[in-house]
């Protein structure tokens, strides 16, 4: 699949911003063999004072500005070009829970992608007993199927509520409510298998939406999404899933970046000098790019 994605993060503050300084990250990344960045660009307006654009731990892109000039909202407009072609799943080589952990013991690199990075409680996804209990009723007969059970049985049992939570809140009270949006449902996921140890991680990007039949695509009405990758042992490797949709990562799935939770790939973090709140605003189109033939 091929897309044209415009992201538009927009600010008020309530008071003049005399400075600030965030690190942005909304650009997707080119992963091999799944999908490539064919062209994109980042703007700000304001414009700010000072830029600089790098790759995190994760590989993630970063860019980093500042502003010195006093300033009273602020707006972040991304558009890129990206061909998405996610291998089809295939057989489940992955192994049970007991040969996970001796896949998992001869990993000896720390490597970015290497699975002990995503194994631990993390600030978002804490190993809660509550959720662990939870999660051991999915296990199966192999990683990626125990992966797959707790994925459909979050998207069965829990309910989307966008005014339940925040983006602060931490998988152990979504797990409460038994509510939240896509964000809180893949912590519960990550926290879930980190329990039973399976290492798991945070990918946060965008999906397609299709509107019902006979209806038009409403214009800003995608959102940016989350899911989670799953470490399903040395032949198996890395494989993504949707709680939120009860389903694997299609192509319609598009990845910005990956990390143990939500705190390492927040669209926008940061500093501001100012006094009194803020309100933010996000608009996102993902439009299916169709190429005529020659």
């Amino acid at each position: 699949m091929l897309y044209d994605i415009r992201l538009l993060l927009h600010y008020d503050y309530a008071a003049a911003a005399g400075g600030g300084r965030h690190q942005v990250r909304v650009l997707p990344s080119t992963i091999d063999g799944v999908q490539r960045v064919i062209a994109a660009s980042l703007s700000f307006s304001p414009a700010p004072n000072e830029r600089s654009d790098f790759s995190d731990f994760f590989g993630n892109n970063v860019t980093s500005i500042a502003f010195r000039d006093a300033h009273d909202t602020l707006d972040i407009r991304m558009s890129a070009r990206v061909s998405v072609a996610r291998p089809e799943p295939g057989l489940d080589v992955s192994p049970d829970l007991g040969r996970l952990r001796q896949d998992l013991a001869a990993v000896r690199s720390l490597a970015p992608a290497s699975p002990h990075h995503f194994l631990a409680a993390s600030s978002h996804a804490g190993i809660d007993a509550a959720i662990t209990a939870f999660a051991q009723d999915s296990i199966g007969i192999s990683a990626a199927g125990t992966a797959m059970n707790l994925c459909n049985r979050i998207h069965r049992d829990f309910t989307y509520d966008d005014e339940a939570t925040t983006v602060r809140t931490r998988a152990s009270d979504a797990f409460q409510l038994k509510r939240g949006v896509c964000q809180d449902f893949s912590h519960i996921m990550i926290a879930g298998l980190r329990g039973l140890g399976i290492p798991a991680g945070y990918v946060s990007g965008f999906l397609r939406t299709i509107p019902p039949k006979g209806k038009p695509r409403l214009e800003g009405a995608d959102a940016m999404h989350a899911w989670v990758k799953v470490w399903c042992g040395r032949d198996a490797g890395w494989q993504e899933f949707d709680p939120t949709n009860g389903m694997r990562a299609s192509n319609d799935h598009i990845t910005v970046g990956c990390g143990r939770d939500y705190s390492d790939v927040a669209p926008i973090v940061g500093v501001l000098k100012t006094t009194g709140g803020q309100v933010g605003d996000q608009a996102v189109d993902v439009i299916p790019v169709v190429l005529e033939k020659a």
